[in-house]
């Protein structure tokens, strides 16, 4: 939901180059101060240790006030990138990563990050610098309707008019960001009001009033009725999101599917809320999931969907999805519920307390033995493998294997989009919550670099891996300035095919093999454009090249790119046409 812009006066509104030179010239005593150091101080009273941007014009009072702060301000070379790091720093730390950025082209260039947040549900917070609000619709310098812009893909946001208020404004938009079902928030900071005086000290960071948090616990009697139907179910079926991770409910999950003997398959949000190295895990379902993990869902009798939106890309078909099974949906956004699939049981509340809700709800454990032999048989029918031929380029999905095998048991992987992405999912082994950083729903290319940068200075003892396609690294590459400059030790891994390699692999397979456009033969020589940022730059043409250069990669203190030459035509496979049926998923071009 969009919170209301605020409509209270501000006094004395300046014109821009009375800003200007008012921010030169200004002092504060102990008791004025500006409205941008209440911004500064409501970031420190909500604890906010690290924050991404760029600086500009508009918001340059904002970024003078945090000279006197201990927060570490991260400077991104692009805005974009500044809003996909802050968003892997919010998946991986489970605080609001926030932005700080200027009025214009800087509020601009956040759009495709603060959109792909709120379609994963990605707590970030968007501080945006604005023209003086006397010049606000003039079309002044790099002035854009920033709220409008914003309104349809924040959670909410709020146009900040007064000094005395504007500390709280941050303080609500953290709030909000947090609280919930997790989201982007952003607040619009005209100059006059950052450069404004005041005296009021900004409060701990509160939803507003009028804001309803949701209740952690589902309806008993709702639940009692859900607990009965997975106790007798044949076939029952635990499908784990992202909302599984959000609400730290990973554990509870683990002992709930353990202790009941109920397989799982993860959406792609999911992955890591499951460990996939025991026998329950079907891994990934959906579009590119595992033959086993579809086969589940199209043949189980009691499906127990745990903070999913059931979107296009897990369920193909709808008349086709589950087309046996009752669900029991579990999401603390009601508006889920029955949105795409139909929810027999609706359990509207969080995650972790709804499944000890159903714990201690299960009368016994449901009689599923030989429904377990049935999905172990299909892992053995439907196994994720592919052909190495030494004499050929190398296999994409052994690149991904390697790396795993190479790398810590907890390390973070983020990716950009594209098959990579998929190869990411599909063959790395995922046991951990908060190791997978994705964009799982808009789909952004370019987003594996920044979100690698986020990620680390989240988790900085943690090992951190980007995968990259050519065309997806492309899009976002400037952010090795930022990770070299911060001395992240990061590896990126580029999957380099030569192609935009989905739109190929669609190409060959739905558009009579007329490859338009997808053909990107003219990059760069991506290990030398490492080292002409100051990272280390890697090659790998060969099977025997590969472990290598991985462990000069992983050996290196700071950010590592390796450029993969993968076989070009190397597709992604299962896969389940758009809108299809998950039971009928190919494992080569000819089924499709």
């Amino acid at each position: 939901m969009s919170k209301p812009q605020k409509t209270t006066d501000t006094t004395d509104p300046s014109t821009e180059s009375q800003d200007l030179s008012e921010t030169k010239s200004e002092t504060t005593t102990e008791e004025q101060t500006t409205g941008a150091n209440s911004v500064v101080a409501a970031l420190e009273k909500a604890d906010v240790e690290i924050t991404f941007g760029v600086q500009g014009g508009a918001i340059m009072p904002v970024y003078d006030a945090m000279v006197d702060s201990d927060i570490h301000h991260v400077s991104m070379a692009h805005e974009q990138g500044a809003s996909h790091a802050a968003d892997a720093y919010g998946i991986v730390s489970g605080n609001p990563g926030v932005t700080i950025t200027t009025s214009g082209p800087g509020a601009t260039n956040l759009v495709t990050g603060i959109a792909d947040a709120n379609l994963d549900s990605d707590p970030i917070v968007s501080l945006t610098g604005q023209v003086p609000q006397d010049m606000v619709g003039n079309d002044a310098f790099q002035e854009t309707n920033t709220m409008g812009i914003t309104a349809p893909i924040t959670k909410a946001n709020i146009f900040s008019t007064n000094p005395d208020t504007v500390g709280d404004d941050i303080g609500t938009a953290i709030a909000l960001a947090a609280e919930g079902r997790q989201g982007p928030t952003l607040v619009d900071l005209p100059k006059n009001v950052t450069t404004g005086e005041t005296d009021v000290e900004p409060s701990i960071p509160t939803t507003p009033e009028s804001y309803q948090v949701p209740a952690p616990e589902a309806d008993s009697k709702a639940v009692r009725a859900a607990a009965e139907a997975l106790a007798g179910a044949d076939r029952p079926l635990i499908l784990s999101g992202g909302g599984v991770i959000k609400s730290e409910a990973s554990e509870e999950l683990r002992e709930f599917a353990i202790e009941y003997g109920i397989p799982v398959v993860t959406t792609m949000p999911g992955l890591g809320s499951f460990p996939e190295d025991t026998a329950l895990a079907m891994e990934m379902g959906g579009m590119h999931g595992t033959g086993y993990a579809n086969m589940s869902l199209s043949h189980c009798d009691v499906l127990l969907g745990v903070g999913t939106r059931f979107d296009d890309r897990l369920t193909g078909g709808i008349e086709t999805f589950a087309p046996e099974a009752e669900v029991i949906h579990v999401d603390i956004d009601p508006a889920e519920i029955s949105k795409n699939i139909h929810a027999d049981y609706p359990l509207i509340g969080d995650a972790g307390a709804v499944l000890k809700q159903l714990h201690d709800a299960m009368p016994k454990s449901p009689d599923a033995e030989a429904w377990r032999k049935r999905t172990q048989e299909w892992k053995a029918e439907y196994p994720m493998g592919y052909e190495t031929p030494q004499d050929e380029a190398i296999k994409p999905q052994f690149v991904v294997e390697a790396m795993d095998e190479a790398a810590a048991d907890d390390a973070i992987v983020t990716t950009g989009v594209g098959q990579h992405q998929m190869w990411a999912a599909q063959y790395w082994t995922y046991t951990e919550p908060r190791t997978w950083v994705s964009s799982n729903g808009l789909g952004t290319m370019g987003y594996g670099a920044p979100a690698a940068v986020g990620a680390k200075l989240a988790a900085a003892d943690t090992q951190v891996v980007a995968f990259e396609g050519d065309g997806s690294f492309l899009m976002t590459s400037q952010a090795i300035a930022p990770a070299v400059r911060e001395e992240l030790d990061i590896t990126i891994a580029i999957l380099n095919n030569s192609y935009v390699g989905m739109i190929r692999q669609w190409q060959d397979a739905f558009y009579d093999q007329r490859r338009y456009e997808s053909k990107w033969d003219w990059g760069p020589d991506f290990a030398s454009l490492a080292e002409a940022y100051g990272a280390q730059g890697l090659q790998a043409m060969a099977y025997d090249e590969v472990p290598e250069v991985i462990e000069e990669a992983f050996a290196y203190d700071g950010p590592s790119v390796i450029d993969f030459h993968i076989d070009q035509v190397a597709d992604v496979y299962p896969m389940v046409p758009s809108g299809g049926n998950n039971a009928e998923f190919a494992l080569e071009e000819d089924h499709l």
